[in-house]
């Protein structure tokens, strides 16, 4: 979506959004990613897509809608670099991406992916129908022998109901290989008590790699140990945080490194967004990414 961040009388425009924004991530880190949205004829979108295919994201499977546009967000923090949004996306055209008419040559391409990542919110902007296609699409990518990521990011306003939410997120992880929730999202969506508590039941459902993504207390790895972060910092802005973990981990399991390691890969990419404005703050040479020659 097209992201306005800053105070009123000062906005800046970007974009962001919490599977791009590990789409983007993984493209800065030398991956071949494309990324599966539709955007409409609006100037914002003929802008998203320039931005996009800039940073290496490949758009050939981003879809033009002919009467919706790309959704909007706005992002404000306090003092301590916590977030809070406002949208206007009823009307985006990344809502009706399963109505398009060339969506099944799209999902056609997009089943051969290595690595298929998608999140609850993903899945919460979408009609029903969208979300079972969704949903049949990441067993399609199973199927053919590649891997899905699933980030349990749970936002209640785009939701009809918690229990609506959870049935989504309970079929996801049935379909996930690695699993990435966050402690506080889980707590919100069904009263979890534990970090232990988390990974249990995502594993329970089917879940084989799961990371449980704790804040600044780090995360809890797939063996019950508590990886911390490698600093404290005071964060200017932690909005695409859990997004930039995301994109550090997976960038680094991809490569074949092991999870511990890629935990710490992870909390390094966080702890590089939250001190920069924005979802995706621009890259600079401080980012980092694993270098070419340790690939």
């Amino acid at each position: 979506m097209v992201e306005l961040s800053g105070s009123a009388g000062a906005w800046g425009v970007g974009f962001g959004g919490d599977t791009l924004n590990t789409a983007i991530h993984l493209a800065r880190a030398g991956h071949d990613v494309a990324y599966m949205t539709a955007l409409g004829t609006d100037a914002f979108s003929n802008g998203l897509r320039t931005a996009w295919t800039a940073e290496g994201v490949d758009c050939g499977l981003v879809l033009t809608h002919p009467s919706r546009q790309a959704g909007l967000y706005a992002i404000t923090t306090d003092p301590a670099g916590e977030r809070s949004f406002t949208y206007w996306r009823e009307t985006s055209a990344a809502r009706a991406l399963f109505e398009l008419e060339a969506v099944d040559a799209a999902m056609d391409v997009a089943e051969t992916a290595n690595l298929l990542c998608f999140s609850l919110i993903s899945l919460a902007i979408l009609p029903p129908q969208g979300r079972r296609d969704l949903l049949a699409l990441a067993g399609r990518v199973r199927n053919c022998g590649g891997l899905v990521a699933f980030d349990g990011n749970y936002r209640p306003r785009l939701w009809e109901s918690p229990e609506a939410a959870a049935r989504m997120r309970d079929e996801a992880i049935g379909l996930a290989d690695i699993g990435l929730p966050t402690f506080e999202d889980e707590a919100l969506l069904d009263g979890a008590t534990s970090p232990q508590a988390v990974a249990a039941h995502w594993r329970r459902l089917g879940c084989g790699e799961v990371v449980v993504k704790l804040g600044a207390q780090g995360c809890l790895l797939p063996d019950a140990t508590v990886c911390p972060v490698p600093n404290a910092l005071s964060p200017v802005d932690t909005s695409g945080a859990g997004d930039a973990f995301n994109g550090g981990y997976l960038d680094a399991r991809m490569r074949g490194v092991p999870v511990a390691e890629a935990a710490l890969a992870g909390h390094r990419m966080a702890g590089w967004n939250v001190m920069r404005r924005g979802a995706i703050p621009p890259r600079d040479p401080a980012a980092p990414y694993i270098a070419p020659e340790n690939w």
